[in-house]
């Protein structure tokens, strides 16, 4: 790490850092509404965003600064391992495309704002509705807090803030500054300043990272050599473990948990309420379809991000946190002006998704906690007060949450975010193909999915951590080590599945399903209530 303060590389960062915060004060008259005073437009964008728009906000809103960040970081810790993340997004795509289509027909149809909205229309449960909004709000607060940890990892690489013994004001004041404009932009702009900034965002890393696979290998000897000294470091003991530092190709004893981590990722990525919320912005459920077959090339981009962790072991980068290798490896190869470029593009990647992340967190709240229990006459110039004032909050939260605990415990909770967010899979996804699940079986099989991954993750330890020190444990019944989130995702289903049939054994009430089959197919144009009557006797408590 270079002394002091890189000039030149905050120089460039704090250009990039004031043109985006421009546009996304400026978002706020694009595309402007003649009533803003709702969600729909200010939580939504006016649902109005085609396919490229949409792609670039999906892209930002997925493929975080902390992705740039901590793909290549685990590669660079544990070896080959860390490519889970590359089958994860490959498998993804094949899987949304058949049901968020539907998704956005039904949410475009009835006006629903969040995935817990559709529930509690799907199913007539308020219960199950809050289960699956708590769920959401709970997995995004640690995912936000790790944007900013991704911020506060260029900032520390380029100098700023002074060293440890500095005072925490001083050290911390550039990131609160960041989370200061953060927070303005997306209250004046909402779900438009994003997807507006996210333009820059997606340009700069693609610039990046097409820079870095080319020019970095060429100073270090080429692929071959890369190559070399990777496999010659995996190979050398590592003293906390007493087991070789990790490996170029996955060893048959983490097959297991490379699979399952990558079937499991892909089937939570959107359950999250940040990608739900980037795809109900968009005008049409075609331009959803379209999306799915192109969001690929991020994983291309992806995979060549990865390979940035072998680069680092082969320049000799030598960092205490993982987290800061990369940060570093840029600053180490490339010139200044361009490293700030580089350092541009992981900030902007982090402000991206944490004002979207923040805007779903704050829609939950708003609709389905607010709305269904505090005040149900709630009218949508209120709603979009308070999920302004709730983003704010909620970006609060994860800023203390970065600035007052220790950073591998964000990370931890990150990945138990993970293992949360797919208990609400069998609700959402399942309720879009089908009404058979019974509510009740859905909350029991949640409350036993969550209950499980959150156990079982607290007692997995780590050489640096005695709770919370990964997400893979040994699977039940099969003796392997797995992802822990897939196979409480096992145990949901099977008691749901298991309990719908008890429950309809006893005639259990079912509650009101306001939705009809012709709304999984509704497209633009078709909004509108649903005339489909409710069944006689429901409840919707």
């Amino acid at each position: 790490m270079k002394d002091g303060v890189n000039g030149v590389a905050l120089a460039v960062f704090i250009f990039f850092f004031l043109a985006v915060t421009v546009m996304g004060f400026l978002a706020s008259r694009w595309r402007r509404a003649e009533n803003e005073n709702s969600l729909d437009e200010w939580g939504l964008g006016g649902r109005s965003f085609g396919t490229w728009v949409t792609w670039f906000l999906l892209g930002g809103d997925l493929y975080t600064a902390y992705t740039f960040v901590a793909v290549p970081a685990a590669i660079y810790a544990a070896g080959a391992a860390g490519f889970f993340a590359v089958p994860y997004t490959i498998l993804v795509y094949p899987l949304i495309f058949t049901f968020l289509p539907r998704l956005w027909s039904v949410s475009h149809k009835h006006g629903y704002v969040t995935t817990s909205d559709f529930v509690r229309g799907r199913f007539g449960s308020k219960g199950l509705s809050l289960a699956v909004a708590v769920t959401g709000i709970l997995a995004t607060m640690p995912y936000i807090a790790l944007q900013l940890v991704g911020i506060q990892a260029v900032l520390d690489v380029m100098g700023v803030g002074g060293g440890e013994n500095t005072h925490w004001f001083i050290k911390d004041l550039p990131l609160l500054i960041a989370f200061g404009v953060l927070a303005a932009y997306t209250y004046s702009s909402g779900l438009r300043a994003p997807a507006l900034i996210a333009f820059v965002k997606d340009t700069l890393i693609y610039i990046v990272i097409a820079v870095a696979i080319i020019y970095i290998p060429i100073k270090l000897g080429g692929f071959d050599e890369i190559f070399a000294k990777a496999g010659e470091a995996y190979a050398q003991t590592n003293p906390a473990t007493g087991k070789p530092r990790g490996s170029l190709v996955p060893g048959e004893a983490g097959q297991w948990t490379y699979a399952t981590l990558a079937l499991g990722s892909a089937l939570a990525l959107f359950m999250y309420p940040h990608s739900i919320t980037a795809t109900l912005s968009s005008r049409s459920r075609e331009v959803i379809r379209r999306n799915t077959t192109i969001l690929p090339l991020y994983s291309l981009m992806l995979g060549l991000l990865a390979l940035l962790g072998f680069m680092a072991i082969a320049a000799g980068i030598q960092v205490k946190n993982g987290q800061l290798a990369i940060p570093q490896l840029f600053e180490t190869m490339f010139p200044d002006w361009f490293a700030g470029v580089a350092f541009a593009a992981i900030g902007i990647g982090a402000l991206v998704p944490a004002a979207i992340m923040s805007i779903a967190a704050a829609n939950l709240f708003t609709r389905n906690i607010y709305k269904d229990f505090i005040k149900p006459d709630a009218t949508p110039a209120q709603e979009t007060k308070v999920s302004k004032l709730v983003s704010l909050l909620v970006k609060v939260g994860a800023l203390a949450f970065v600035l007052t605990m220790d950073k591998t415990v964000a990370i931890n909770f990150q990945l138990l975010g993970g293992i949360w967010i797919l208990q609400t899979f069998p609700a959402l996804v399942g309720g879009l193909f089908t009404r058979w699940f019974h509510r009740w079986a859905l909350l029991a099989g949640w409350a036993v999915g969550m209950l499980y991954g959150t156990i079982a993750a607290y007692g997995v330890a780590s050489p640096t951590q005695k709770h919370f020190g990964g997400s893979s444990a040994e699977i039940p019944g099969i003796g392997e080590i797995g992802y822990i989130g897939l196979t409480a995702f096992v145990l949901n289903l099977l008691v749901t599945v298991v309990l719908t049939f008890v429950l309809k054994a006893v005639k259990a009430p079912e509650g009101i399903d306001e939705t009809s089959p012709e709304d999984y197919t509704a497209d633009a144009g078709d909004r509108g209530v649903s005339t489909k009557l409710p069944k006689i006797g429901a409840d919707t408590h």
